[in-house]
């Protein structure tokens, strides 16, 4: 069923680059927030497919990724990209097809408060982030874990009710809690096992005797809000240790393992903003984020981390600057960076690392002419839009020194949805007009800033596969 939802949703929004907008079929809620993320130049949570232009060689080896961790598998992959260049867009659309596949995801962009390692609960509020915004297809939208805990208890009772035992009796009862309490056991042997096990088992029995207080508590301590053992202990006699900033990892490992116990396919994390770890001056302290790093590399590899996949994104300064970078630490050096015989100029998906190459000048007029659908249906109208208006303006884009190879989807939608939004507000206007005076392409603050850090490494500027020479008569539709 989940996937001929993904299949369905996948037509629908590849029919935004040829159909009229009249015959787009999207949800209002979905296209009100996918369109004012894109006025706001964010990436959309939702109604990602319905803009999802090329990176078909990325999609499928991700999705691989997901095929292998539905079987007990694990794996890690690094997204790079400039800013702009839909790292975190991509992200967001794998979430997406994760949940449709049936796997729990969790994903959180660090920032200086949420690192992977930090001694003033850095690292604590990166876990508890990922649990926040837990979702699964029945709530994708996050804060699923009472749903996934309530779902897990109504199957087992299901399943033993179904082998003949009545609902109600001791017999029920004692059958649901031997199942519940074999599936938490086997989490015992691993780190915080123990713990992790306990409070399941505690969860259910609260809701066998209708404690919320107990409930709640229970739900606190797998969120990781506790903040010392004392306050733990209190509320969950017997709990030896609470999810702190060293061991927040772990955690993640066993909730890994108990959704794949619960019948889901698997974890996925996404770890947005990776740069921010780039950015931590402290050198002792940037180096004990990229040990946490290597840790979960090698756990994943290793298949040490089990129906668990992660996916992390960053700028290529964020992996290559060997001053401060990846590249820095040399143990992580040598695992990611591309093989002698790597040049970039063929692909290679099978690699720990994905590098965004820029869009193709096709891809980037379908994704203008998808735009223009799209923003025809948020509003009701039909845009002034000649047959060959988006190739001028993709053109005129191109035209700016440089664009032709460092363009990013981001700048060219943003200045796209002005000229539609000044287009729909001024009838008196047109597009030409419009066109000549708003196209402006300048760098963001934070390509100047990444620019100010570090030079951009030549083998960068050659995975972009620039073009040259453009004129609308180039582009195939």
């Amino acid at each position: 069923m989940s996937n001929k939802a993904n299949v369905n949703e996948n037509q629908a929004a590849q029919q935004a680059v040829l159909s009229p907008a009249a015959q787009l079929k999207i949800p209002r809620r979905i296209l009100s927030a996918l369109m004012t993320s894109l006025f706001a130049g964010v990436v959309p949570r939702s109604g990602a497919p319905y803009i999802a232009i090329g990176r078909k060689d990325e999609i499928e080896a991700l999705l691989s990724d997901l095929e292998k961790t539905a079987e007990g598998g694990s794996a890690m992959r690094f997204i790079i990209g400039r800013y702009g260049s839909g790292k975190s867009f991509l992200l967001q659309l794998m979430r997406g097809y994760a949940l449709e596949r049936g796997f729990i995801t969790a994903d959180a962009d660090l920032s200086t408060e949420r690192r992977l390692c930090g001694t003033n609960g850095s690292g604590l509020a990166t876990y508890r982030e990922l649990m926040r915004n837990l979702a699964s297809k029945a709530s994708p939208d996050g804060g699923a874990l009472p749903q996934i805990m309530a779902r897990w208890l109504s199957d087992v009772k299901t399943d033993v009710a179904s082998s003949g035992l009545e609902p109600g009796s001791e017999a029920f009862s004692r059958a649901v809690r031997e199942r519940i309490y074999t599936s938490v056991r086997s989490l015992e042997s691993s780190v915080g096992g123990f713990d992790f096990a306990r409070v399941a088992g505690m969860y259910f029995d609260a809701c066998e005797r209708g404690d919320d207080e107990r409930k709640s508590a229970c739900m606190r301590y797998l969120r990781g809000e506790f903040t010392t053992k004392t306050e733990a202990k209190s509320q969950l006699p017997g709990i030896g240790a609470i999810i702190d900033d060293d061991n927040w990892y772990d955690y993640i490992k066993l909730m890994a393992r108990l959704v794949s116990a619960m019948g889901y396919r698997g974890l996925v994390v996404f770890i947005d903003e990776c740069v921010n770890l780039y950015k931590i001056s402290n050198r002792i302290s940037r180096e004990n984020n990229y040990e946490k790093l290597l840790t979960m590399f090698n756990d994943t590899l290793q298949g040490r981390a089990e129906s668990l996949m992660i996916v992390m994104s960053g700028t290529p300064q964020f992996l290559e600057d060997r001053r401060r970078g990846l590249f820095s630490y040399e143990a992580l050096r040598s695992r990611l960076s591309d093989g002698r015989f790597d040049t970039g100029e063929y692909k290679n998906m099978i690699s720990p690392v994905i590098r965004l190459r820029r869009l193709s000048d096709n891809e980037l007029l379908a994704l203008i002419l998808r735009v223009t659908s799209l923003h025809a249906l948020y509003y009701g109208w039909e845009p002034r839009i000649t047959e060959g208006d988006p190739e001028r303006f993709l053109s005129k884009c191109l035209e700016v020194a440089g664009a032709d190879v460092m363009i990013t989807p981001r700048e060219m939608i943003r200045d796209y949805i002005s000229v539609l939004n000044i287009l729909y507000q001024n009838p008196n206007a047109d597009f030409a007009s419009v066109v000549g005076t708003t196209v402006t392409l300048k760098p963001s603050s934070e390509d100047r800033e990444s620019e100010d850090e570090i030079n951009i490494d030549k083998s960068d500027i050659l995975n972009e596969r620039p073009r040259s020479n453009f004129s609308p008569e180039d582009i195939i539709i």
